[in-house]
């Protein structure tokens, strides 16, 4: 993918449904009794691949645009699949879908691609093992392929030693299997998608600080789930917004739970001009409208408690930072070396072939920013939040930006570049 600086970006976009509850709400609503009717659905390859499992299993899904219907089956109607359960790209997938099969009265057999088989499992196999699930990683090295022999379970409590929605789901639908209740306790407050969705659909699930519990062998009901558009995604063009000069983005449909939103914290207290607008409420997720100008950035530091807010986001926070005046510090973000690519790695390796000083740290970067940045020829290490993020910093580089294996933008937004182009028309 080849791009070129821009002399603006004007007009709006509106964001494609959000990666995590498009997950969800096809899982819920294969194990919920009845119809569940999913709008707004992202058609990204990591979704598809969940829809994929669930249909293995004998649950029928409908796919009409971005409207999928679910026929669920109940908590205990999934059928043994006849052959492995093809995770693709998706860690959502496959640490989520495991909590589910560990309760099941069949085994299964859970295999993706090349990337899937260096993501890190053993933190979901270590709680679910508690809970006396056999799971078993099939080449010894706590990643996948894994084999899943369904069982009853034992309810829990687990403190878990990272803040993850991946850990807290798995732990958390693995409970609605077992015998007595299960509770998790992370360290800081991962993104909350999973209670506030499974509660809608009627399972019995309260959450006190950092702490979630569940109680199992809950009815759950089909729903009708409107998904809101995926903040991780609307993060380019509030970026691109932010440093492109003489720049107006209206970003439309963006959820903003807070669990989610620390990209507009950190964009916000660097400088960002940027205004909600039209807030509201989908299915029991805040929504509004996003307002970007051009602004003057300057570095901030980044850390703590927000991380988990925009893990995700980091990426694009250190484009940010290379066009922000001053330092960037980022810590406390050693998790960013077990995603898609090692992002600490990629992120730096890719600013500094842009002619940005950045330098990795164990647990973050640094980035000195307010050099101007030059095209270059950028590795997305077949990692959609690498491709994206250098392709919004492409857009006031000098020169122009090729962009190797752009294509894997298709995991998580398929009309990324088409989107881009609408602005610079």
């Amino acid at each position: 993918m080849n791009i070129a600086k821009t002399k603006h970006l004007r007009g709006e976009v509106t964001i494609p449904g959000d990666k995590s509850i498009s997950h969800r709400a096809i899982m819920f609503g294969s194990i919920a009794d009845g119809i569940t009717e999913v709008t707004n659905f992202l058609e990204g390859a990591d979704c598809l691949s969940t829809i994929s499992c669930f249909q293995k299993m004998g649950i029928e899904i409908e796919r009409n645009g971005n409207t999928v219907t679910v026929h669920g089956k109940g908590l205990h109607g999934l059928a043994a699949p006849t052959d492995v359960l093809d995770v693709g790209n998706s860690g959502t997938t496959t640490r989520l879908i495991s909590g589910i099969l560990a309760g099941q009265q069949f085994t299964s057999y859970l295999n993706g691609d090349a990337s899937i088989q260096k993501r890190p499992m053993k933190r979901i196999i270590t709680p679910l093992q508690m809970m006396h699930a056999d799971i078993t990683s099939d080449l010894g090295n706590d990643c996948a392929p894994l084999t899943i022999c369904g069982r009853t379970l034992t309810g829990i409590h687990y403190d878990s030693p990272v803040a993850s929605a991946q850990v807290k789901s798995c732990v958390l639908l693995a409970g609605m299997y077992a015998d007595n209740e299960t509770s998790i306790t992370e360290p800081t407050l991962s993104r909350n998608h999973t209670e506030l969705m499974l509660s809608a659909f009627g399972a019995d699930i309260r959450s006190e600080g950092t702490t979630a519990t569940i109680c199992p062998n809950p009815i759950l009901n089909g729903q009708k789930v409107a998904v809101p558009g995926d903040i991780s995604s609307a993060a380019y063009f509030i970026a691109a917004g932010l440093i492109v000069p003489d720049s107006e983005i209206l970003i439309r449909n963006v959820g903003i739970n807070p669990t989610r939103d620390g990209i507009l914290k950190v964009a916000l207290a660097m400088g960002g001009n940027i205004q909600k607008q039209n807030e509201h409420t989908v299915s029991g997720e805040p929504v509004c409208d996003l307002f970007v100008r051009s602004s003057s950035l300057h570095g901030i530091t980044v850390g703590g408690s927000i991380i988990p807010t925009l893990i995700d986001e980091i990426p694009v926070i250190a484009v940010l930072a290379a066009f922000a005046d001053g330092t960037t510090i980022i810590q406390d973000a050693a998790e960013l070396k077990v995603k898609e690519s090692d992002r600490i790695t990629t992120v730096v390796t890719n600013l500094r072939a842009m002619g940005c000083d950045a330098q990795a740290t164990e647990d973050g970067m640094i980035i000195n920013g307010g050099r101007p940045l030059h095209g270059a020829s950028i590795d997305s290490y077949l990692d959609h939040r690498i491709a994206m993020s250098f392709a919004i910093a492409a857009l006031n580089a000098e020169g122009e930006t090729d962009i190797k294996d752009g294509e894997c933008v298709n995991i998580s937004y398929p009309d990324f570049y088409a989107d881009i182009k609408k602005l610079t028309d």
